[in-house]
């Protein structure tokens, strides 16, 4: 290894040693997101959608309208979950 890059990745390093640490939460709320959809194509109905803590940070335990509905589910997937719920309606 040459002795310029040598002398980057040491830089590189003391930097992040000598930095300051990241803040991050010390525990996350048992409910992190609440999702509420009010429908009003057949009258009006809403759900609501509570997302809450587990384990694993990216990941949520989904209960819609006081049912589990999912154990572990991203994000991406209830999105992708309300897409399937919620159909659209056809044009008159």
């Amino acid at each position: 290894m040459s002795r310029k890059l040598r002398a980057m990745r040491d830089a590189r390093e003391r930097r992040r040693l000598e930095g300051v640490e990241p803040r991050y939460p010390r525990e996350l709320p048992a409910l992190r997101r609440t999702l509420i959809i009010i429908d009003y194509d057949f009258g009006r109905v809403e759900h609501r959608i509570d997302l809450y803590r587990t384990p694993r940070i990216d990941c949520y335990r989904a209960v819609a309208d006081g049912v589990e509905w999912k154990r572990r589910v991203g994000w991406s997937k209830v999105l992708a979950g309300l897409r399937v719920k919620f159909p659209r309606v056809r044009a008159p």
